[in-house]
């Protein structure tokens, strides 16, 4: 029988305690504006287990150079992130997956970079947002199994997929989207020897460990209910979101490249999959992408499990090459 540990067991446990009702949430959530919310269906959110905060976001991390930085595998995923004439950093997911939220700023634009396991999504945000910049943090709840995050300042809910908040006072307010990418540690390393990579964070945590241990080899996806992808998809299988338009990234490996709707997705091996093994650094191969445009510019995209996709894109249009 697979094991499973935290936050996995969490989910698991609590899931029969996830009945979606906003009354039963106002003792933990009194800020939380549960009038205003673009939400029709409340079963569509459940409690993922562990309560407000339960999983703790960062803020303000510390950041050492590259060149120096121990103990992370070469190919463990990391997100780079690279603005403007600032110092490249890169976030590993060993302490993502711990975290799932990093707030942070670069070259003075308040960033909010983000993993939710459970979709396989990291992107990455302006904090700046309805004239205030927020900070945020992780509200223990899961809407078609993607990261509720919610921002300090009003406490609404913003879904992390789509970087939109969709319960409390900011309802329907966006979040500018910017290019980040995951790749392996050793390509930002080779790439930004003198850049940056987030330091060690000061918790008790198992980082480098994989607590979804066997995930991505799953059939169904947790604590989720809704349609499975079409054109026999696996809800499992990763797909480059660009837009409202989502690639196969099985399709993009055997082609290596591909130049389609105005945009030239890469693919190079190298990167272990975060959620195959124990530890993340043994992962299988699945390799590094790159989004740009036809000059060359990275794209803001999204490297996420096909069911997520087409649970907040059921319209999309799927690039299968047929």
């Amino acid at each position: 029988m697979r094991l499973y540990s935290l936050p996995i067991l969490f989910y698991m446990l609590f899931a029969s305690a996830a009945l979606a009702n906003p009354e039963l949430w106002r003792n933990e959530w009194p800020d939380t504006n549960f009038r205003d919310s673009s939400v029709q269906n409340w079963s569509e959110i459940r409690s993922g287990g562990p309560p407000k905060d339960g999983i703790p976001a960062l803020s303000d991390p510390d950041f050492v150079r590259a060149s120096g930085k121990t103990g992370i595998a070469a190919s463990e995923p990391v997100i780079t992130l690279e603005m403007g004439g600032a110092t490249a950093r890169a976030y590993p997911i060993r302490y993502l997956t711990w975290h799932e939220i990093v707030n942070d700023t670069i070259d003075g634009v308040p960033v909010a970079v983000t993993f939710c396991p459970l979709c396989n999504s990291a992107l990455t945000f302006d904090r700046r947002a309805a004239g205030r910049t927020l900070t945020f943090g992780v509200s223990g709840k899961l809407r078609h199994s993607d990261m509720i995050m919610y921002d300090h300042e009003t406490e609404s809910w913003w879904q992390q997929a789509i970087g939109e908040a969709i319960v409390g006072d900011l309802n329907g307010t966006e979040l500018p989207l910017l290019p980040s990418w995951m790749e392996s540690w050793s390509e930002f390393k080779t790439r930004h020897p003198d850049g940056l990579v987030m330091a060690e964070p000061g918790y008790a945590r198992d980082y480098g460990r994989n607590p979804y241990r066997g995930y991505d080899s799953s059939t169904t996806p947790f604590l989720y209910s809704g349609e499975m992808p079409p054109h026999g998809v696996d809800a499992l299988a990763r797909v480059i979101r660009v837009g409202e338009r989502a690639w196969p990234m099985e399709r993009l490996r055997k082609a290596g490249e591909l130049r389609e709707a105005g945009v030239v997705i890469t693919w190079t091996a190298g990167q272990a999959s975060a959620l195959d093994t124990a530890k993340i650094g043994e992962g299988r191969d699945i390799g590094s992408i790159r989004v740009r445009d036809g000059r060359g510019r990275d794209l803001p995209h999204d490297l996420m499990f096909a069911f997520a996709y087409h649970a907040f894109w059921p319209d999309g249009t799927w690039m299968l090459g047929n």
